[in-house]
């Protein structure tokens, strides 16, 4: 189930970017080839942009991959890097949950205004940024009880 998911989330991915990059070729033949700039383009790609990213850094980029200072990790051995795993992942996902009912009160606030050209509900502009929170907690549940229980590779 769990490379279904993965592959679900990797599509969904592949298809954000996909419109994204269609939008932007749009706008640059609109703009270039027909001397007619479409604003909708611009809009679009903007929250295109902020969905592409958001979507990636929840669900397709693996936690190992995301940029990490690891100076000092490197340095300790493999119980002390255990205990910087356990402590990591505890703070991200306490303080991802912590944000989570402020997060989902704005997206909330934010659906009785729409943006300026497409008229689209904020909402659905700022929600990515609500899964990824999400997707902070979860990740970090389940890393913390692979930590405990002795199963997370990273140590090594």
């Amino acid at each position: 189930m769990r490379v279904w998911l993965k592959r679900g989330a990797d599509a969904v991915g592949v298809g954000l970017f996909a419109a994204l990059f269609l939008t932007f070729i749009v706008q640059i033949t609109a703009r270039f080839g027909f001397d007619r700039p479409l604003p909708w383009t611009d809009e679009l790609a903007v929250i295109l942009y902020v969905w592409v990213i958001l979507w990636a850094a929840a669900f397709m980029v693996p936690a190992k991959e995301h940029v990490m200072f690891d100076l000092v990790y490197n340095g300790v051995g493999k119980r002390t890097r255990r205990g910087m795993l356990l402590l990591g992942s505890v703070i991200i996902g306490a303080l991802a949950a912590y944000a989570l009912p402020g997060s989902w009160d704005y997206v909330r606030f934010m659906a009785r205004e729409g943006t300026p050209v497409l008229g689209l509900p904020f909402s659905w502009v700022f929600v990515p940024f609500v899964l990824l929170l999400l997707a902070l907690v979860v990740r970090s549940i389940v890393h913390v009880a692979a930590l405990l229980r002795g199963r997370s590779a990273e140590v090594d």
